[in-house]
């Protein structure tokens, strides 16, 4: 069975691997120059950093994709586990947290805050726990195609209270609001609103207690490496249009109009323009694509104090800021910032004595009013002099030697991302299970979706385990083998 793959993102590659796996005759297909899509990867002058997703959890499904194609994942890349998985800085407020995999630990630094908060800490993961297992675990790892397998899924949601905002299900167990943001914030790993976004990304917390939190030893873009490798990818290769013959597909068409024939089509294009590739006009507008990122790629001449590998720095006015930057028209009014510093795990991330720092602000898409040709350079100044006054990493302007740097016009410009979104399609309520884009295109035989768009979800355990899903259903519609789940 010859089966195309429109983009060499993670899960594209997944979806691959285990595709070729199962003896398919797979090609990749990648408009870039590399693989990883938005988990690429920039080098200049000694300095490396991973353009996308940095934080490894849930390390068990890289271990099942690997295996699936063929290979060993601890033969492949080297991981180490992080001790505290990230640090989170408020900009008025003396003390931090060190987020542990740890309950007893989590109780310790949630006493800092609250003696009464600390005691809730196990009643809080023990809630957390179905939650995974019958949401993560069991939901995510079967197709949600129709209304009978997504009404199976609403007695386990009402009866865990999942489906309730997840700000408000962490308020229920915590009084301090530094206790309530460290249990919540996780949401905005995937593009979620804590505030809105259902209870059941809850499961964040409680997956990275469970398996830690991990970092690949020349960055997430390793994985990418080893991914790839096994792979026939053809680079600089734009995907123009799907073909389809009747109710199927046929093939795709390339940009310079190559006609390539196969029997299946798997796009882990933005799932937002897959549509486009099918002929389908705006069908999937709808649905409303994620906030965007602005990034700082910096290299310093030296090591700057007062970051761990992961790092939050939380401003003032918290839920101001997350709804300016998932619903407002402007750019906010103050900053919270994620800065990943690989070199506390990885001195090889940049020179001797030197320092590899990515800088992430959430901000809005392009559907809000702002002039990114001009606002750059702005928000650039606003960002470092915010990292330099408000968190004390003084030097930092002086220090820096290499700098790359991308809006939401990248997103735009090198992902085909609508509205120049970072993750894909926003994780709410109302845009979860059967109301995401499926993993299988409904109406359309072999046509099928991998990537943050589709079920379950984004983040890299959430795309690989959506890719797992995605060859699965190919795998059983081809009668190659049975599903683990009845479809």
């Amino acid at each position: 069975m010859k089966v195309a793959v429109i983009g060499a993102g993670l899960g594209g590659l997944a979806a691959a691997l285990r595709l070729q796996g199962l003896g398919c005759d797979v090609i990749v297909l990648e408009q870039n120059d590399g693989p990883g899509g938005r988990a690429s990867r920039i080098r200049s002058a000694g300095f490396t950093w991973d353009t996308g997703p940095s934080l490894i959890t849930m390390p068990w499904v890289l271990e099942e994709t690997f295996a699936a194609g063929g290979l060993d994942l601890h033969r492949e890349v080297t991981l180490r586990r992080l001790d505290p998985l990230y640090r989170i800085r408020w900009a008025d407020e003396e003390r931090s947290f060190d987020f542990a995999d740890s309950a007893e630990r989590l109780r310790a630094e949630v006493a800092q805050f609250s003696e009464r908060d600390a005691r809730r800490v196990g009643d809080f993961l023990d809630a957390l726990a179905p939650i995974y297992e019958q949401g993560i675990l069991a939901a995510g790892q079967r197709p949600i195609q129709d209304l009978r397998s997504f009404l199976a899924l609403l007695p386990m949601m009402s009866r865990l209270r999942a489906a309730g905002p997840l700000y408000d299900f962490v308020a229920r167990y915590f009084e301090h609001p530094r206790v309530r943001e460290a249990f919540s914030f996780h949401s905005l790993f995937i593009g979620g609103d804590p505030f809105r976004v259902p209870a059941i990304y809850g499961a964040l917390v409680y997956l990275q207690v469970l398996d830690g939190g991990w970092y690949a030893d020349g960055g997430v873009f390793s994985l990418v490496e080893a991914m790839a490798q096994p792979l026939e990818i053809r680079y600089g290769t734009r995907v123009e249009a799907i073909a389809t013959a009747g109710d199927r597909v046929s093939g795709v068409r390339l940009i310079n109009g190559e006609q390539l024939s196969c029997d299946v089509v798997v796009s882990n294009a933005d799932v937002l323009q897959t549509h486009v590739l099918l002929g389908r006009g705006q069908g999937l507008r709808r649905l409303k694509p994620s906030m965007s990122c602005f990034l700082l790629y910096l290299g310093l001449d030296r090591r700057l104090e007062g970051l761990r590998h992961h790092t939050l720095l939380v401003g003032p006015g918290y839920r101001e800021f997350i709804q300016t930057v998932t619903r407002g028209r402007n750019l906010p009014g103050s900053l919270s910032t994620y800065v990943h510093a690989p070199t506390r795990t990885d001195p090889a991330m940049a020179p001797p004595g030197g320092d590899s720092l990515a800088v992430l602000l959430p901000v809005p898409n392009l559907s809000a009013q702002v002039d990114w040709p001009a606002a750059a350079e702005e928000v650039r100044e606003r960002v470092v002099t915010d990292l330099e006054r408000t968190y004390a990493l003084n030097g930092l302007a002086g220090s820096i030697q290499v700098e790359h740097r991308w809006t939401p016009i990248d997103f735009q410009r090198r992902f085909g991302a609508v509205d120049g979104n970072a993750f894909s399609v926003e994780p709410t309520l109302h845009q979860s299970a059967l109301f995401r884009p499926p993993n299988r295109v409904r109406g359309l035989r072999g046509m099928y979706q991998v990537g943050a768009g589709t079920h379950p979800g984004a983040g890299i355990p959430g795309v690989l385990l959506g890719a797992s899903v995605t060859a699965a259903l190919i795998a059983a519609d081809a009668g190659l083998r049975e599903p683990a789940w009845s479809l």
